[in-house]
C-alpha cells in the first residue's frame, strides 16, 4: 500500500466504522482506524490496518489521530434515540464533537472530510423527501436535532477553515458485519425475529444494507462536490408490518407473529409505559411517546437521484437488504443475544 493517500475512520469498531475501514482495505487503500478504546481489538483481527485512540470529545486526541491524513472519514458520533439527559449525553456530545473535529482537523492539515450525517437532518414535510429541501423542521428529538444542527456547523465551520467538507445522509443501516452492541436498525431486526413487536405501530424504516452506505461514503470522497450533502439510502421505506412478514417467510421455524393492530391511544399508553420502565432500568425503551408521535405513519421516501447521478451510488434492494441482515442475525445469534 505504498504511495497510497492516509485515510482515517472513526468510531472505527462501530456498525458503519468497521464496513468502511473493511471496504477501503479492499480496494488498497491506507486505513488508520480510530476508537475510543485502544483494548477493543476483535473488530479488526486479521485487517492489515494501523488503529489509533481517538475521541471526538478530547480534541487533542483527535489532532494526533489526524497527523499525516489525507481523507477523514467522520463517522464516530453518539448514535442513540433515547437518554435519560438527551441534551447532556446526545446532544451536547454530538455538537461539541462535531466542532473537535473540524478545528482538529484544521490544526493537523487534513483537507477533505465525509461527514456522516443522517436522514434525520432531512426536511419531511414535502415526500419523496431530498437534499435541496433543506433541514428537519421537527425539533422533538434530539439526536435529530444534534443531527440537523450538527451538519449545519460542520459546513459553517468547514468553510471557515477551508476545509472541503462533503455530507451523507444514511438511512436505517442493516447487515454485516457488526461487532459489540447492535446498533438501533440491526436491533430493530433481532426485535422482529424475536417476536418482541407485538402491537402495530405504523412506523416505516427505510432499510438500507451498510456495507452500501460503505460504498457510499467512498464515492463521496471521491466523487462528492464540496459543500454538498448526499442522500445514501433506497427511495421507498418498509413498515415492520412487512418487515415480519420477510422474517416469517424466511424463518418459518421461528413461528413470527404479525404486530396486532391496536387502537393509538393504546399505543401511547404502552410506550408511555415502556419508557417509564426505562428511567429506572437505564435500558432504552423499545417505543417512546416521541416516537409514536413523530414516526408512527411518517412515510421515510426518499429522492436518490443526487447521490445516483453525482456519485453513481446504487443501493441493494429493502427486501434482499433485510433478507441478509435476518440471515446475519440469525447466524451470529449467540453472539447478540
Amino acid at each position: 500500500m505504498e504511495n497510497q493517500k492516509l485515510s482515517i475512520v472513526t468510531g472505527a469498531n462501530g456498525h458503519l466504522g468497521n464496513n468502511l475501514v473493511r471496504l477501503l482495505l479492499q480496494k488498497g487503500i491506507s486505513v488508520r482506524a480510530s476508537v475510543r478504546n485502544l483494548k477493543n481489538k476483535e473488530p479488526f483481527a486479521g485487517l492489515d490496518c494501523g488503529v489509533v485512540q481517538s475521541d471526538i470529545s478530547d480534541k487533542q486526541s483527535l489532532v494526533r489521530a489526524l497527523q499525516g491524513v489525507d481523507i477523514f472519514y467522520a463517522v464516530g458520533a453518539v448514535f442513540t434515540l433515547w437518554a435519560k439527559d438527551p441534551v447532556k449525553e446526545i446532544y451536547n456530545v454530538n455538537m461539541n464533537g462535531i466542532r473537535n473535529m473540524i478545528e482538529a482537523s484544521a490544526e493537523a492539515g487534513v483537507r477533505r472530510i465525509v461527514y456522516v450525517s443522517s436522514i434525520a437532518a432531512l426536511n419531511y414535510s414535502q415526500l419523496p423527501a431530498k437534499e435541496s429541501n433543506g433541514y428537519n423542521l421537527d425539533r422533538r428529538d434530539w439526536y435529530y436535532n444534534s443531527k440537523n444542527d450538527g451538519e449545519k456547523l460542520a459546513f459553517e465551520l468547514a468553510k471557515k477553515h477551508r476545509i472541503e467538507l462533503i455530507a451523507v445522509l444514511p438511512s436505517a443501516m442493516i447487515g454485516s458485519e457488526a461487532f459489540g452492541n447492535l446498533n438501533v436498525s440491526n436491533n430493530i431486526i433481532k426485535l422482529i425475529m424475536n417476536n418482541d413487536i407485538p402491537v402495530e405501530t405504523n412506523i416505516t424504516l427505510n432499510w438500507i444494507d451498510v456495507k452500501d452506505v460503505a460504498v457510499g461514503c467512498l464515492l463521496a470522497a471521491t466523487k462528492g462536490i464540496a459543500g454538498q450533502r448526499y442522500i445514501l439510502a433506497n427511495e421507498k421505506c418498509m413498515s415492520i408490518r412487512d418487515t415480519t412478514k420477510i422474517a416469517g417467510e424466511l424463518f418459518p421455524e421461528l413461528k413470527i407473529k404479525l404486530p396486532m393492530p391496536v387502537p393509538k391511544l393504546l399505543l401511547y399508553i404502552i410506550a408511555w409505559l415502556m419508557e417509564t420502565g426505562s428511567r429506572f432500568t437505564g435500558k432504552p425503551p423499545k417505543l417512546t411517546p416521541k416516537d409514536v408521535a413523530m414516526f408512527s405513519g411518517l412515510q421515510q421516501d426518499f429522492d436518490t437521484s443526487k447521490a445516483r447521478k453525482e456519485l453513481g451510488f446504487a443501493a441493494t434492494s429493502p427486501a434482499i437488504a433485510v433478507k441478509a441482515a435476518m440471515q446475519y442475525l440469525k447466524a451470529n445469534e449467540k453472539r447478540f443475544n
